[in-house]
């Protein structure tokens, strides 16, 4: 069911709470990536040109939940978001319920922007405490959804609070809109041939998005560390890469419902593998199929790396998540990237192409690809959640369109 955006809600006038996805990597304070950031700014534009009040909640980080940790404060980030906006971003408290912060929003023009303070400060937050989302619903006016990284979780920002706004306009930001559009397409109608690559390190992780999607997918194609209980399903020599002993049964069933289905399931075929999992150390060499003992696959070899380019560069639709190798180290980076080309030139030729977050989203930006394909995801477990046609509650209960 669509829902309703922030853009058919007359906001003039009136205090828009919106919950977005300020989780930015930070190094001593400093924003390492502010894409995020970014993301938000066309909802946060679309509030503040029509005269309404921008109220942004988000979390960064793990904290412990027992108050203010000053390495995960959010203050950074509304620095950078008003230089990106080119006016102040207010940022009233170091809490988000205390006085201070209730102040800074009774105090709040038509066309002002503020930020409050990190919600994981509260333990609160993460347990979807009914009371505290009950004091962040009196903030608002409207509440609105666009932080589409943390859709698939229940916290009270979430959940609680439209849940505690009903009666009040609930919709979704331009972002989420996005992300709902680009990913519902993908699973519903895709054009084919249809390729879906998965990667990362667990198959556990990814066993509801590939079951769902085999009936639907013309090529599945799996590498990074999640092959090796694939290849150890089928018998192979896999020396000490990583397996999940208690998926090997899954794995099997999976090779047998592809074949079933007349789905084509690509493995690798030759693999680049150390002696040590370490940037810098240990013996490499790559191995055709098996793999002697004491080396584990850190990357996919250069023939599967053609042979999955070559599958990906003739699709119409592809969903990518999660890399085929430890792609931050230079070393075993040549496989992940050269399925980030492939992907960008089935772009180039009219592909549909959607790279699922996380660490799949890091590598098409240290690639310099972000800008070759449809769309990157800014929410890894959110769109492996709509991959696997799990419900999203935090978007289920907003207002349809």
């Amino acid at each position: 069911m669509a829902k309703k955006t922030i853009e058919s809600v007359d906001v003039a006038g009136k205090r828009v709470l919106v919950r977005v996805d300020f989780n930015v990597p930070l190094d001593g304070g400093a924003i390492t990536d502010d894409r995020r950031i970014r993301s938000a700014i066309p909802t946060i534009k679309s509030i503040t040109d029509r005269g309404g009040r921008a109220i942004l909640m988000s979390h960064l980080g793990r904290p412990e939940g027992t108050g203010h940790e000053p390495q995960l404060c959010l203050r950074p980030v509304a620095n950078r978001l008003a230089e990106l906006l080119g006016k102040p971003v207010a940022f009233p408290s170091d809490d988000c319920t205390d006085e201070a912060a209730k102040a800074g929003v009774a105090a709040m023009a038509d066309g002002d922007v503020l930020l409050l303070e990190n919600l994981r400060f509260h333990k609160a937050e993460k347990d979807g405490d009914a009371a505290f989302a009950s004091t962040l619903a009196g903030y608002g006016d409207v509440y609105v959804n666009d932080a589409f990284g943390t859709c698939h979780r229940s916290d009270a920002s979430m959940v609680a609070v439209p849940e505690a706004m009903a009666g009040k306009p609930r919709v979704i930001g331009s972002l989420v809109a996005t992300e709902l559009r680009f990913l519902q397409d993908a699973i519903e109608s895709p054009a084919k041939p249809f390729v879906v690559v998965l990667g990362g390190a667990k198959v556990s992780d990814k066993i509801g998005a590939i079951s769902r999607l085999l009936p639907k997918a013309d090529h599945i194609i799996v590498g990074g560390a999640m092959a090796y209980t694939f290849l150890k399903a089928l018998g192979q020599d896999v020396g000490e890469s990583r397996v999940e002993a208690d998926r090997i049964n899954d794995a099997k069933k999976m090779i047998e419902q592809a074949a079933d289905l007349g789905a084509h399931l690509h493995l690798p075929v030759d693999h680049v593998c150390s002696t040590q999992f370490a940037a810098h150390s240990g013996d490499i060499e790559v191995f055709e199929d098996k793999i002697k003992p004491g080396y584990m696959g850190l990357d996919i070899g250069p023939r599967t790396q053609s042979n999955f380019a070559s599958v990906i560069r003739d699709a119409k639709s592809v969903v990518w998540n999660g890399p085929m190798g430890v792609f931050e180290w230079t070393a075993f980076s040549v496989g992940t990237k050269q399925v980030a080309k492939a992907v960008a030139e089935a772009t180039g030729k009219g592909a549909v192409t959607i790279v699922g977050g996380g660490d799949t989203a890091a590598a098409v930006e240290k690639f310099g690809l972000a800008d070759q394909v449809s769309h990157v995801s800014t929410g890894g477990g959110a769109s492996l959640a709509m991959l696997e046609g799990k419900a999203l509650r935090a978007v289920d209960l907003l207002d349809n369109a």
